[in-house]
């Protein structure tokens, strides 16, 4: 039987707390996952995934971040992080989580897993905080030259300037990702892109804690994220014992149909990553834990955990 307790803790912005949620098997646990989920979504989304981990002995945790669920304190507040320090806050809040876990399950093997955005959290905490984890499971991630990141980040600046860290700006969003549905024929709407099956993607259009529109302060921070993840001085600083596995959809946009989560993990391996693994999935798009044979990616997920824990 899977208990399942939803909890609390202090951001590391001083104002907020972040809400989270702990999944966790009645039997020994071998490993704890942290799950971190991506943008315009909430960690409740992998609740299926996370029972399925927990049913195979490993307790699964993950937060909402600032802006996102149930940490958001209204409306206004989705798609936000914070007037200022908006990443560095999402990645201290995940290394508070990290800690709890580690109180809370001594001795068993912590695992990072983020996904989307929150692949882009989790490569940023394997820079700032290595040798934390025993392995680390990237999923829907991709790359973003530095001079698109430099030129987002400006961007997202300007609208800050003449609107405020809250606006919604349709620019921005155009920008970032009004190219997802050039490979699909005849999208039923502008999320198709997310998943190939029709009723995850309508749960998501129907569902007001997922995809609206950014704010230009997250469309900036996020920027930055990117900007410190494609850096080869950070990327040196990772524990390059670590053995990091990427999933990815070779229909999926943001990992560039596969290109890019390539560009990433051969850049893992320039940086001296000892153990990378990668495995791409034909026909589906960027999220493969919803796909229709998403069974096929968890159970591959779940082989590979336990070679490496």
């Amino acid at each position: 039987m899977i208990k399942k307790d939803e909890l609390t803790f202090p951001s590391s912005d001083g104002i907020h707390h972040i809400a989270w949620t702990l999944w966790a098997p009645d039997e020994p646990v071998r490993g704890a996952v942290q799950l971190v989920h991506g943008v315009a979504e909430y960690i409740d989304r992998y609740h299926d995934f996370a029972c399925f981990l927990a049913e195979h002995g490993f307790a699964v945790a993950g937060d909402d971040h600032l802006g996102h669920g149930r940490t958001a304190a209204d409306e206004s507040e989705l798609g936000w992080f914070a007037e200022e320090d908006g990443w560095t806050h999402l990645v201290e809040d995940e290394k508070r989580l990290h800690d709890i876990l580690r109180e809370k399950f001594p001795g068993v093997p912590p695992v990072l897993f983020g996904h989307s955005m929150g692949s882009f959290i989790a490569r940023t905490y394997l820079i700032r905080h290595p040798g934390e984890h025993d392995a680390c499971v990237l999923s829907g991630t991709g790359h973003q030259p530095a001079l698109v990141c430099r030129f987002g980040k400006l961007l997202s600046q300007r609208e800050i300037r003449a609107h405020g860290s809250k606006y919604r700006s349709a620019m921005l969003q155009k920008i970032a990702f009004g190219s997802y549905l050039k490979r699909i024929q005849d999208p039923a709407g502008p999320n198709d892109w997310i998943c190939t099956d029709p009723a995850v993607v309508r749960r998501y259009d129907a569902d007001p804690k997922c995809g609206y529109t950014a704010t230009a302060g997250l469309m900036r921070d996020m920027m930055e994220g990117l900007g410190i993840i494609g850096d080869s001085r950070g990327m040196a600083k990772m524990d390059k014992a670590l053995p990091v596995l990427f999933i990815a959809g070779e229909e999926d946009p943001v990992g560039a149909y596969g290109k890019g989560v390539r560009t990433v993990s051969d850049r893992f391996k320039k940086a001296g990553m000892q153990d990378v693994t990668v495995k791409l999935y034909p026909a589906m798009r960027h999220e493969v834990l919803n796909e229709r044979e998403k069974r096929t990616v968890w159970n591959d997920v779940l082989d590979w955990l336990e070679t490496k824990t």
